[in-house]
């Protein structure tokens, strides 16, 4: 996770994706190697690098951009690879290298921002830890999402849920998350979520075809189910759109822990597959605000789904107050959503 070796953080991340259920994508993803000794502008900025891609999701900022050439219709060439037809690493190679000699100027764009996968999969385990932290704190829960881009969970109130055969949540939702369940059930207990909204930076407008479009690219597009919870999303979000903040996470922690909060009621913080990509900083201060927050007394909870960075397993964790803020180990999840492996009955 930490090398500044371009090349190699391709490779990784080609292998990951692999290994998750993502060939088609992989191909494309080891295919910007060829770039990096190319002529393109985009080609140079990938090899001279100045951050550490991993962390900075190099290789998936990319791959966005490339399969947005397939949804836009701006070139459909790639759509046989996506569809598995085109299997050649050298073919798959070559044609990344000329689709950015034609598309220099539009791929490059792509590299400014770290991907926005907003996948609401990940909402199974934040509902899992609240079906956790109930009996402990209660069931009414503020919900505020850190790093929420589009704000697909921070709509997870409206989905329904099936956690190896707890079920949470609206049973007829256009949103049915329904993970591989690995170990036993979430123990059912009430979860009220009395309000809900997020922050970003950068928010993506889901009513916006060409944002929604974008968000939609950064999908690994052999993945069709999660296709189709975007598409859910976007109708959901037409409906009653999502409560967003345009701010820095910190700015917005800080603002959030000054309001008001209803008695017996738990502020919850949570954020998924973001915690990488804010600066150490702004880390350390949002740290330093819910920890000391918890401490002077506020009923807060804070679910984190992260990477282990020396693991690579996505892990869910929580701290909580009154109760220590000690973090506890939940479980580990699939990075898009596809499974969770609970502890949390221990």
């Amino acid at each position: 996770m930490d090398t500044h070796d371009v090349a190699a953080a391709i490779a990784w991340q080609a292998d990951h994706a692999a290994n998750n259920g993502a060939p088609c994508t992989a191909r494309v993803v080891r295919a910007q190697l060829a770039l990096l000794s190319g002529e393109t502008e985009t080609g140079r900025r990938l090899a001279s690098w100045p951050g550490i891609p991993l962390e900075d999701a190099l290789p998936l900022r990319l791959a966005g951009g490339f399969h947005h050439l397939v949804l836009s219709g701006a070139d459909l060439r790639l759509a046989a690879v996506y569809r598995g037809e085109v299997t050649d690493q050298d073919a798959v190679d070559a044609l990344i290298v000329d689709l950015a000699r034609q598309h220099d100027a539009a791929l490059l764009p792509w590299l400014d921002g770290p991907p926005q996968t907003n996948e609401a999969g990940r909402s199974a385990s934040i509902m899992a830890a609240l079906l956790w932290l109930s009996p402990r704190m209660g069931p009414l829960f503020e919900l505020n999402e850190l790093g929420a881009s589009a704000g697909v969970n921070t709509m997870m109130d409206r989905y329904h849920y099936e956690l190896g055969g707890t079920e949470v949540g609206p049973a007829d939702s256009p949103m049915q998350i329904k993970p591989e369940w690995r170990g036993p059930a979430p123990v059912p207990a009430p979860v009220e979520i009395t309000s809900i909204q997020g922050c970003d930076r950068a928010p993506v407008n889901l009513a916006d075809p060409a944002e929604a479009l974008r968000l939609k690219s950064y999908v690994w597009a052999e993945v069709t189910e999660r296709m189709a919870r975007i598409d859910a999303a976007i109708r959901l979000a037409g409906e009653q759109p999502p409560t967003l903040t345009q701010m820095d996470a910190g700015d917005w922690v800080d603002q959030r822990l000054a309001a008001p909060l209803a008695e017996g009621t738990t502020r919850v913080f949570y954020h998924s597959i973001v915690w990488q990509y804010l600066p150490p900083e702004t880390r350390a201060r949002i740290t330093a605000a819910i920890t000391g927050a918890g401490e002077a007394g506020q009923r807060i909870a804070w679910i984190m789904l992260e990477t282990n960075r020396e693991t690579f397993r996505h892990e869910l964790t929580v701290r909580y107050w009154p109760g220590g803020g000690e973090p506890v180990l939940l479980g580990e999840a699939h990075a898009h959503g596809a499974w969770v492996a609970w502890h949390g009955a221990a």
